[in-house]
């Protein structure tokens, strides 16, 4: 149920896997799409971006018809207008594992072209009008409607994929509040924003190579809020704010008017960019409480929920695709051990479990933290910390595979659950911090390739290693989590604020050596 960007990239997934499955995709949506279709998850990073090329074998459509991204951006830019003077935090250079920038109206028209040269039945232009769920070994029945009247189906897997829609996880009651509340506007217009040309200095235009800061997904940041600017194919532009609800009430950018006045007072630099744009102007929308958990996502009575028919994050970061990526594999793994006629209820449990915990541990990231992203002194130290942690431990699992690696997870139980509680311990620094900085905001490029233990990272994404490989390399990328952890640490202590010390672990034996944060 759901034929968008996690209902068919599982379609396709499972095509791959079960090259002799009956999939059949309803969708709501007439196809094809119209091009910078008004959908959200615009941005992938690394797991979405491998996910699509190598999963599902799509890279040749990225590369020839989408965006290759230069990467995240960060700009500390509240209530300026000059954005080449203030703390900017990216790479100078493409970074080598690649990602994308998605229209995902392209994207989504070619998705389902796709299925169907693969033997899907996508069948677009299609209203759920109810479904029933079966229980033990019946099967479920779903009722539509199309052009050509009303159709009954009967499956032995019911799969949403139904986006905030929820179908299933709005009749069993399976929405919980997270603790996260935000909101979000967001626009697109017909017409390329090249943020490069905001500014004169040649110097400035000139840190990265090639001077195309606008492939970026480019954040600029303030308290309690921050604003996208994500390029598209077709050559429009998406423009977003996701704000604390408790800092920018929704009602503030309800509209595009509303938005341009809230840019003015908070982002002065891209209202000046978009200043007349109105008649450019191709949609608009907002979301209030963007982002929600859910209670269970997995069933051995052989449903699933995938995408945002389950739950979503936070587009900060960009994870939604990665997301999509993790629970279609697990929904792909339970289908599995049906098909050989193992018992569901143990692994549907585990699966969940490990998909709930990825869940938790990265909306730790944001939680609480909205009020940090104007700091200037500390949110470039938080954004080093976060990419780590991505890059260090769920980057790996998916990389290399091991999602459902029960002989790795049992072996590596104690580093694993030692990075969560590091990675919580973390962001709880970071608000203790805010509250004693100094407010600094200096001119320059934070640049991530100059650390060459980071750029390292980033680079062996895309090596495969062997059981004693990523091992190895899991422990060893949590003993440099905890080194930068320490480091993070004395760095606050010796900014003037000894207070911060806490408990933050000590270590009897660090490796990593002082030069692993020196630039920033």
């Amino acid at each position: 149920m759901g034929g968008g960007l996690a209902g068919l990239s599982l379609a396709l997934q499972l095509r791959g896997q079960f090259p002799g499955m009956d999939i059949v995709v309803l969708e709501r949506q007439a196809h094809p799409l119209p091009a910078a279709a008004h959908k959200v998850g615009e941005s992938t990073v690394e797991i979405g971006a491998n996910y699509f090329a190598e999963t599902l074998g799509l890279r040749h459509h990225l590369e020839t018809s989408q965006l290759r991204k230069f990467g995240l951006r960060f700009f500390m830019s509240e209530q300026r207008s000059d954005i080449d003077g203030v703390t900017e935090v990216g790479a100078s250079r493409e970074l080598p594992t690649l990602s994308y920038q998605l229209d995902r109206g392209l994207f989504e028209n070619f998705l389902g072209n796709e299925a169907l040269r693969r033997g899907i039945d996508f069948r677009p232009g299609v209203t759920i009008s109810g479904f029933d769920l079966g229980h033990d070994e019946d099967t479920h029945t779903v009722r539509c409607r199309d052009a050509r009247g009303p159709c009954t189906l009967h499956c032995r897997w019911l799969l949403d994929a139904s986006g905030r829609a929820g179908l299933i996880r709005r009749r069993l009651q399976l929405t919980r509040d997270n603790g996260h509340q935000i909101n979000a506007a967001w626009f697109r217009l017909d017409r390329r924003l090249l943020l490069d040309e905001w500014s004169d200095d040649p110097t400035w235009r000139n840190q990265c190579t090639p001077p195309e800061r606008w492939r970026s997904t480019n954040h600029l940041l303030g308290v309690g809020h921050w604003a996208w600017l994500i390029p598209l194919a077709s050559g429009a532009h998406s423009v977003g704010i996701v704000a604390d609800s408790s800092l920018h009430p929704i009602e503030t950018m309800q509209d595009f008017p509303r938005a341009c006045a809230w840019l003015g007072r908070h982002q002065p630099a891209l209202a000046h960019a978009i200043a007349g744009s109105a008649d450019q102007l191709l949609d608009f929308h907002w979301l209030r409480n963007v982002s929600y958990g859910c209670t269970q996502v997995l069933s051995a009575d052989r449903w699933a929920l995938t995408g945002e028919a389950g739950l979503f994050l936070d587009p900060f970061y960009s994870p939604g695709s990665d997301f999509i990526a993790i629970s279609n594999t697990y929904v792909c793994m339970l289908i599995a051990h049906d098909r050989a006629r193992e018992p569901l209820a143990p692994y549907a449990r585990l699966y969940q479990h490990l998909y709930f915990s990825f869940y938790e541990n990265t909306l730790l990231l944001y939680r609480q933290q909205y009020p940090l992203f104007g700091n200037a002194e500390l949110m470039p130290i938080k954004l080093l910390w976060d990419y780590s942690y991505y890059w260090g431990v769920l980057c790996q699992l998916v990389f290399q595979q091991r999602l459902g690696d029960i002989a790795l997870f049992a072996d590596l139980t104690l580093e694993l659950e030692a990075a969560s509680a590091l990675n919580a311990r973390m962001q709880d620094f970071f608000r203790h911090w805010h509250a004693l900085s100094h407010g600094r905001n200096p001119k320059g490029l934070l640049d991530q390739t100059e650390l060459a233990w980071f750029a390292a990272m980033n680079r062996d994404l895309g090596k495969r290693l062997d059981d004693a490989g990523i091992r190895a390399r899991l422990r060893g990328n949590v003993e440099l989590l905890e080194g930068l952890a320490v480091m993070i640490v004395e760095r606050a202590v010796a900014d003037g604020g000894a207070t911060l010390r806490g408990d933050m672990p000590a270590r009897s034996c660090m490796r990593q050596s002082p030069a692993l944060f020196a630039t920033a």
